[in-house]
């Protein structure tokens, strides 16, 4: 059974690899060239400067996923507000890990004292992705449609959320303010 863990430095080029694949088959993610192995260890460690999870799905020495969120802006006002991002291997899908992993990326980021996860899903026919998401709790709060262009057609985003922990009705630690 794969297990799911923090990632390591090691697993940059599997994790690179992958989203690889994603980026030249898929419309998951709206990226067109894939993203070099220093440039893919660079948003991790932005990730992790930030305390946010960054996350492997493994089986024995094998990637066969990854998720982490990242401020759903770049401004500190969104410090308690994340896009999550998950991809699972080009043939692992069908069996629940990408269940497994969002669950885990879900609580971490509770953990991380974040409020809200946003779930930005590239292509409205990204059934898989939305379902998973729906499935751990996000719901719907629209479609941008025809906002970009790849593989020679317009592709929607889907923008999902989920309030995490006290949500909005409280506010956050003062000791967490910026």
């Amino acid at each position: 059974m794969p297990t799911i863990r923090p990632s390591r430095d090691e697993d940059v080029p599997a994790v690179a690899a992958l989203y690889a694949h994603h980026v030249l088959h898929g419309t998951g993610t709206f990226e067109t060239v894939p993203p070099s192995i220093a440039d893919m260890a660079a948003r991790r460690a932005d990730v992790l400067a930030k305390s946010l999870p960054y996350l492997v799905l493994a089986d024995q020495s094998e990637v066969l996923g990854f998720a982490y969120c990242q401020w759903f802006k770049p401004r500190p006002a969104y410090r308690y507000s994340a896009e999550d991002s998950i991809y699972l291997r080009h043939d692992a899908g069908g069996r629940g890990l990408g269940r497994r992993l969002l669950s885990a990326l879900v609580e971490g980021a509770e953990s991380a004292g974040l409020r809200k996860l946003i779930a930005v899903i590239g292509d409205s026919a990204n059934h898989s992705s939305i379902g998973v998401h729906r499935a751990l709790g996000f719901e719907s709060v629209g479609v941008v449609r025809s906002c970009g262009w790849k593989f020679d057609r317009w592709l929607d985003i889907v923008l999902m959320e989920k309030a995490l922990g006290p949500g909005d009705r409280t506010p956050p630690p003062p000791e967490s303010a910026q």
